[in-house]
């Protein structure tokens, strides 16, 4: 993780100023990727409690702006952020509990940026979301289905029906996190 001097630095390549405010959100979202504005603000406050919820917002859209943070939402979510930026990487995400994991593009340096027919656009991103279920989910399903079938219940649930709320113990690793806003906070 980077250290403050280092995040004073990025700020100012980014002509912002150096706040309390922007360092600790810029360490939130650096520690914590795809963490909402709650999350976020959680994650402030620990440092500095009398932070407010629209200064965490307008920092947040400020380091948005300039390029260093990405903010992203995927369908059915609120906006989540987080510091992977100046790459073409995508997102998976669970259609049971909503962890959102980067997925690095698929094949070649930017190959989703050579659309078949580019209309005349000049296209520089390309924003490409996978969805699924993540591998707890997926283990959670096969377990209860194995139980349906023991006690002859009959068919599983849905696998869309929420049945597994992430915990910190679920980040496979620092780039999953939780999109139902009680993720790390």
């Amino acid at each position: 993780m980077p250290t403050t001097s280092e995040f004073e630095r990025v700020l100012r390549d980014a002509h912002l100023r150096v706040t309390r405010p922007r360092l600790a959100v810029l360490a939130a979202v650096e520690a914590h990727p795809h963490a909402d504005t709650d999350s976020v603000l959680g994650v402030v406050r620990t440092s500095l409690p009398g932070v407010s919820h629209q200064a965490v917002y307008d920092v947040l859209r400020a380091l948005a702006d300039a390029g260093l943070v990405r903010r992203i939402q995927p369908r059915g979510s609120v906006a989540r952020y987080e510091s992977r930026v100046g790459d073409n990487h995508h997102h998976v995400v669970c259609r049971s509990c909503g962890t959102i994991a980067d997925v690095d593009c698929a094949v070649g340096d930017i190959p989703c940026l050579s659309a078949a027919d580019d209309r005349g656009f000049a296209i520089d991103e390309a924003e490409v979301i996978y969805w699924g279920a993540c591998p707890a989910c997926r283990a959670a399903s096969r377990s209860r289905m194995a139980d349906d079938a023991s006690h002859g219940t009959g068919a599983a649930q849905d696998l869309k029906t929420p049945r597994h709320e992430p915990s910190m113990d679920d980040e496979t690793s620092s780039s999953t996190t939780s999109p139902t806003g009680d993720g790390p906070t």
